[in-house]
């Protein structure tokens, strides 16, 4: 079996942990919660009340985000209060900044080859006058 290099698994480990950040925010429920929580923390029963579902169902979207990093939850007696983990969203964020910048780079490639083609066959389409 071939060594993984230190790398590749670096980008495996970078992946799965954005795989669990984008599953997370794929539900329409959850990126309401992280909306609500990028206002600040708040408590379990205050992000659940705009809801209409029960609280056990609610508490099921909590602790996917809390799974994927982007939120953290304390209990304080008999309240629990969840507060937004900015560095999840940040990982999320240079990694989609790093494929634009790919695919805007591509994009600049191909327009330059469209370009240089048109050219090419204004070129081979003009006649060459002769002394």
């Amino acid at each position: 079996m071939p060594a993984t290099s230190p790398t590749l698994s670096r980008m495996d480990n970078l992946q799965a942990g954005l795989s669990d950040v984008f599953h997370a925010l794929a539900d329409p429920t959850r990126c309401a919660i992280v909306s609500a929580l990028g206002q600040g923390e708040r408590t379990v029963s205050a992000l659940a009340a705009p809801f209409d579902m029960a609280l056990p169902s609610f508490m099921k979207h909590v602790a996917v985000l809390e799974r994927s990093g982007l939120v953290a939850t304390r209990k304080t007696g008999r309240s629990r209060t969840c507060v937004l983990v900015g560095s999840r969203l940040t990982e999320a964020e240079a990694w989609l900044a790093a494929q634009r910048a790919q695919w805007e780079a591509r994009s600049d490639r191909l327009v330059e080859f469209v370009e240089r083609r048109h050219q090419e066959e204004q070129d081979v389409s003009q006649p060459r006058r002769t002394r």
